[in-house]
């Protein structure tokens, strides 16, 4: 049971991290989420426990960006194929 906690915690950090990422936020405005998250998680503010969450997330949204810039560059960087078929019809 451990396991699917510890998979559902983690796929709800992922998930706050691609909400946030959707969303034009202050550094302050993103703290106070981040902070109220940890707290919904059960961690209680001013411990390692809650520093720790808060790092997490962050570095979750960084991981984030680097995949997402990635992707993006993978994906605009390609050349460019264009193919023209000829018909030719015999007479």
């Amino acid at each position: 049971m451990n396991i699917s906690r510890n998979a559902v915690l983690l796929g709800m950090v992922v998930l706050a991290g691609f909400l946030s990422g959707c969303q034009t936020m202050t550094p302050e405005e993103r703290r106070a989420a981040d902070t109220r998250t940890c707290m919904g998680y059960g961690f209680k503010p001013n411990t390692d426990g809650m520093a720790q969450c808060l790092l997490q997330l962050d570095l979750d949204r960084r991981a984030d960006m680097r995949a997402f810039e990635a992707r993006s560059a993978a994906m605009w960087n390609q050349p460019v194929i264009l193919e023209r078929h000829v018909v030719v019809e015999r007479q």
